[in-house]
């Protein structure tokens, strides 16, 4: 009987130790979402991080399911590289005719999340883009940011919908129906 009862404590502490790395798994996988229905989102972008084989006209991609792609940055693409290319940095991006079997493609907008990271300022307003997609801004506005995530190419803060015009080192331009907000690093 002890035995039984012993099989059994056993059993339910493996059980409850897998739905928990279930749990954390599913959070590790949303980095960058305002909530849990990321999947649900349809979101076209890939994320992952910069390897050390990028270089000027390609981008070497290790997904966060462990991938390693090899994207190419043709002329017309450069420009839509957002935040520049930096080894470890974290990625967003979009990719076009993608070989899943070779493990190759065609970037057409790259967005360095690690550069977009940050404490970013205006003449108006003020916010802090953190991991997690938390936004940290005045909660004396009318219509406080406090999230954000990138979805298909596109910047969500709360919600608002943006396309990153150009995102720098120092600055950050983003722009949507109204036109484009310009902002600057806070250090």
């Amino acid at each position: 009987m002890r035995k039984l009862l012993f099989i059994l404590v056993i059993g339910l502490l493996v059980g409850f130790t897998a739905c928990q790395e279930g749990k954390v798994s599913k959070k590790n996988i949303q980095l960058d979402s305002l909530t849990e229905d990321t999947i649900e989102d349809n979101d076209s972008t890939l994320y992952g991080f910069c390897g050390e084989g990028t270089s000027m006209n390609s981008l070497e991609l290790i997904s966060d399911e462990g991938d390693t792609l090899q994207l190419s940055l043709a002329d017309d693409t450069i420009p839509n590289v957002k935040g520049g290319l930096q080894v470890g940095d974290r990625m967003a991006v979009l990719v076009r005719d993608l070989d899943v079997k070779n493990k190759y493609g065609s970037a057409s907008l790259v967005i360095n999340l690690t550069t977009l990271l940050g404490k970013w300022s205006a003449l108006d307003k003020s916010f802090e883009l953190q991991e997690g997609g938390v936004v940290v801004s005045n909660v004396t506005e009318p219509r406080p940011l406090v999230e954000w995530k990138i979805l298909n190419g596109q910047l969500l803060l709360s919600s608002d919908t943006f396309d990153i015009f150009e995102l720098g080192a120092d600055s950050l331009y983003l722009e949507n129906k109204t036109g484009i907000f310009a902002y600057k690093r806070v250090k």
